[in-house]
């Protein structure tokens, strides 16, 4: 791990995962389609991860751009998607700060999807997003927002949230968008099979790893994730919180 990068323990949780949210590719697919990409369309994606998103977007609609994580392992592996799905000449995949970076050129399409914390929240990320866009361009963001209510501190805290207004619920992430000056225009949301598909993939390769590696200095932290998330997904995440990519343009 260089200075610049997340810890092992991201790379092992999402292990062979492509996607490293709560969506599954008809999801990502729904999503490229209701925004009405069209070719040659320009594309900013900020914590791209392992680059699903651009490399499919590429394939299927035509589009181009950059993607910009701070994993080393995952931008590797964003860019061996590129030349797998034949595309690397249109997308092209940067290790580094997402926060700090502003495109050369403005762009029609400005994404972070599922990583608000590098602004903040999402006024922040709303203004990251806005330095690389061209007037009139659209923002993608993935954000979690509370399905119901959460009763207690306990249930606010198994969905990994640090206090109850650190999530909207939906109709006050809708609000939150119009407050920051934009129109929400398209969304799609991740359900509770799609949760399920992302959540329980990170227990399968914790087991297999943990299999495989007993002895590694991280065993002991992977095993008491592996011991408690279960519970902890089908008691509180997948009934109380939700996930989706919400498309926005300027007022």
């Amino acid at each position: 791990m260089t200075a610049l990068d997340l810890p092992r323990s991201f790379v092992i949780r999402e292990g062979d995962l492509r996607i490293l949210n709560p969506f599954d590719a008809g999801k990502l697919a729904t999503l490229g389609r209701a925004i009405k990409l069209a070719p040659g369309t320009s594309i900013l994606d900020l914590c791209s991860g392992k680059g699903e998103l651009l490399c499919t977007w590429a394939r299927d609609h035509a589009v181009t751009g950059t993607g910009v994580d701070i994993s080393t392992a995952f931008t590797a592996a964003a860019r061996e998607r590129a030349v797998e799905l034949g595309v690397a000449d249109r997308v092209r995949f940067v290790h580094g700060d997402a926060a700090t970076f502003v495109a050369e050129a403005p762009v029609e399409v400005a994404a972070c999807v599922g990583a608000t914390w590098i602004g903040g929240g999402v006024p922040g990320t709303l203004e990251i997003l806005r330095r690389s866009l061209r007037p009139g361009g659209m923002a993608l963001v993935g954000e979690p927002y509370w399905r119901r209510d959460p009763p207690d501190a306990e249930t606010v805290a198994g969905c990994h949230a640090r206090s109850r207004d650190e999530f909207q619920d939906l109709p006050g992430l809708a609000r939150l968008f119009g407050e920051c000056g934009w129109d929400l225009v398209e969304m799609v949301l991740a359900d509770q099979d799609s949760w399920d598909r992302y959540a329980a993939a990170h227990w399968l390769n914790l087991r297999r790893w943990l299999d495989a590696h007993p002895d590694d200095e991280l065993a002991g932290e992977l095993r008491q994730e592996l011991t408690e998330d279960p519970l902890r997904h089908v008691r509180y995440q997948r009934e109380y919180l939700g996930w989706g990519v919400f498309a926005l343009l300027p007022r």
